[in-house]
């Protein structure tokens, strides 16, 4: 069964352009989902965000590239914890709403893995709690260590409140392995939650808006003693470093955490069909209400260890599961006003804000409605009665008015034509060949715009960024509004100015002497970045973290990539030696050419270079012999295929490419292979058999 196409069919600009303002507002949300626990848009506006990006992946491929909804889970950890590398890495799981598309779900791992119809397939299914995911390091059978989802490579160090969770043993029962993390979700009972908030209101202090918020809020208290006084329970369902595994299938692991001294969900079932699966997701759908705990969805997870590791992951997910949503629930409500936010890449983004209204239990107020068209397709007016709906969250999706409703004189609403920030033009772009207008209407005052300055800084000094503590948003403003930081360059100068200055950084209202120290102190700590955090931190248009980790992966260093990128005009070999990075392709190499174009990134990457050194990019250590290499693979195979043999070649640290150049180590050629076989021998390219590729990777 094909993926579903965009349910609109825009030309191949327009869907790079939504592609890319939809990436930025997915990893807003992911910002204020993960790293705050204040979410602002439901889960249902959210999921409805993630799968128009996914359907414009489906029909335009090249735009893959972009990562913020298929490579990113999650958001860095908070500064005021300790941080956690997780040895292994805490990815998120792709989301299905249909029946079909669990169908195409099952379909899909057996032609991943060249399964036939009548093959045995093994899928278990388990409620998904909806709380905070937590990983419990164990060595020895002792809880050495707890720590959060974070960014899903760097999270949180909870241990001293995870060790006020009865449900979670300090010491593990029944012989478990050496070494061994388990994972799964920290949540509220419905019971515990209200108890909480009535003594919440008691004491006069803010209610928490669902359980899954004050979960999170609880567990990730500074003061332990705050944690001990919540009620938490956990469900173990995973699993990260392990030096040896106590069974080979997902239910023999649920069962060894059981064992273990775990609490596991007992409605976790071993099913055999898409039939079985839709059968249990309706049976737990029907309980939902009596369970006495929030869940959103049902998830599927492939049984056998062994095909998992075959099946691999897709960057933020993997191939191997996925979580079957359930429905929005709906309410309806009034449109007070439409406010204009300014985005970093001058995007005018409205918001909705309407009169508070419960859905679900929760209390909503704002929803973000995209662009004009959006808001023309739907005519929302404002002052109209609009139906909204969510899915768990604080804050709602608008599907549209209630016509019979609507107050008289209400206009049609007048998207503004100018930036309500700067007062430059705010246009649409216009695709050269088709005549279309782009769906996003931007600031044209780039240079003069301080939405987008003040933005871009924010983005800079952001977490997955340079990661500079102390310099928030807040500080940004701040800053920026009194004149001390108006480009990159600025942060880095800021102490030496400081002592030059008569106004003292102390001496200003909501610092003194050791949060001024602190802060020149983390600038300090950050001039020295790893390569991939620099790229990303530059916010070149359609180089999230996953592309700006592929580009430092390929080049190595800034003064290789930037030598590269100064050449890459369209034609030229440098933008094809670009578009060639598995993963990236032309939207993305045309991107990167266009920034370093520009002269006036070029003068201001000159002042920032005088003061931050570049890191190559720490590489996951590997023994094994395709390690660094770069490969190609064409022709037919015959023993996996392609997509297990990319999968595959990635994870023993190869780099696969999609066409043959002069950089390229090696050619896997199998029965049919064509002009790359031929580019191969004529450039005097290694290349070998299918067979002897499996030999040299130890698969054979």
């Amino acid at each position: 069964m094909k993926k579903q196409a965009p349910t609109t069919h825009p030309s191949a600009a327009q869907a790079r352009r939504e592609h890319e303002r939809l990436g930025a507002e997915i990893a807003a949300h992911d910002q204020r989902y993960y790293g705050e626990d204040a979410p602002s848009v439901s889960d249902a506006e959210y999921d409805s965000l993630r799968r128009r990006y996914e359907e414009l992946e489906a029909a335009f491929p090249e735009l893959v590239t972009s990562e913020s909804l298929t490579r990113k889970v999650g958001v860095a950890p908070s500064e005021k914890f300790a941080k956690v590398r997780h040895k292994a890495p805490m990815l998120s799981l792709g989301n299905i709403f249909s029946d079909d598309e669990v169908l195409e779900f099952v379909a899909r791992v057996r032609r991943f893995l060249g399964l036939a119809e009548e093959a045995p397939l093994a899928i278990t299914a388990e409620p998904k709690i909806d709380g905070l995911s937590c990983s419990l390091r164990y060595e020895g059978g002792a809880l050495v260590q707890a720590a959060t989802r974070g960014d899903g490579f760097e999270g949180e160090d909870v241990t001293a409140n995870v060790r006020t969770i009865d449900e979670i043993p300090h010491a593990l029962r029944d012989d478990p392995p050496e070494i061994f993390e388990v994972r799964g979700e920290v949540y509220m009972a419905h019971a515990d939650f209200a108890a909480l908030n009535a003594r919440q209101a008691a004491a006069s202090k803010p209610l928490f808006a669902n359980p899954r918020n004050a979960a999170a809020g609880s567990l990730r208290q500074l003061d332990p003693a705050i944690t001990a006084q919540r009620p938490l329970h956990f469900f173990a369902y995973a699993w990260g470093e392990a030096s040896a595994l106590p069974a080979d299938t997902q239910m023999g692991m649920v069962s060894a955490f059981k064992r273990f001294g775990f609490p596991v969900n007992p409605l976790t079932i071993l099913c055999h069909s898409a039939e079985d699966l839709l059968s249990h997701y309706r049976r737990i759908e029907a309980l939902r209400a009596t369970l006495g705990y929030d869940i959103d969805g049902v998830v599927y997870k492939v049984d056998s260890l062994a095909l998992q590791q075959r099946l691999g992951f897709v960057s933020r997910s993997p191939r191997w599961a996925t979580a079957h949503k359930f429905p929005a629930e709906k309410a309806t409500t009034v449109l007070r006003d439409i406010e204009i936010q300014v985005g970093r890449t001058g995007a005018l983004t409205p918001v909705a804000r309407l009169d508070p209204v419960t859905v679900g239990g929760v209390v909503v107020a704002n929803a973000t409605l995209h662009n004009e068209d959006e808001i023309a397709r739907k005519d929302i007016r404002i002052g109209d009665t609009v139906t909204v709906q969510r899915a768990g969250d604080v804050i709602p999706q608008i599907l549209g008015p209630i016509l019979e409703k609507r107050p008289n004189g209400a206009q049609p609403y007048a998207f503004p034509q100018t930036c309500p920030v700067c007062g430059s033009a705010a246009l649409r772009e216009i695709d050269a060949k088709t005549g279309t207008a782009d769906v996003v209407r931007r600031c044209t005052g780039r240079l003069v715009c301080p939405a987008q300055a003040i933005e871009g800084l924010k983005h800079f000094a952001s977490r997955n960024a340079l990661d500079i503590e102390g310099l928030g948003d807040k500080q940004i403003e701040l800053f920026f509004r009194e004149g001390l930081i108006r480009t990159p360059a600025d942060i880095f100068t800021l102490e030496a100015r400081d002592r030059a200055s008569l106004k003292k950084l102390k001496d200003r209202e909501g610092y003194g002497e050791t949060s001024a120290r602190n802060l020149f102190s983390a600038i300090d700590a950050s001039r020295k970045p790893p390569l991939n955090r620099f790229v990303f931190a530059l916010g070149i248009r359609h180089v999230g973290e996953t592309n700006a980790r592929r580009l430092a992966r390929h080049f190595g260093s800034f003064e290789a990539l930037r030598a590269v990128a100064r050449e890459a005009l369209e034609g030229s070999e440098a933008r094809a030696e670009i578009n060639n990075i598995e993963g990236l392709g032309e939207v993305v190499a045309e991107a990167v050419g266009d920034f370093f174009a520009e002269p006036h990134n070029e003068t201001v990457l000159d002042a920032l270079l005088e003061h931050v050194t570049p890191q190559p990019m720490e590489e996951i250590a590997s023994s094994s012999p395709v390690a660094g290499k770069t490969v190609v693979f064409t022709g037919s195979l015959e023993r996996m295929t392609r997509d297990e043999a990319k999968a595959t070649a990635e994870r023993l640290g190869a780099k696969v490419a999609a066409s043959v150049s002069k950089k390229t180590d090696l050619v896997i050629a199998g029965p049919g292979a064509g002009s790359k076989l031929a580019k191969a021998v004529e450039l005097g390219i290694e290349t070998i058999s299918e067979e002897d590729w499996l030999k040299l990777t130890g698969q054979a």
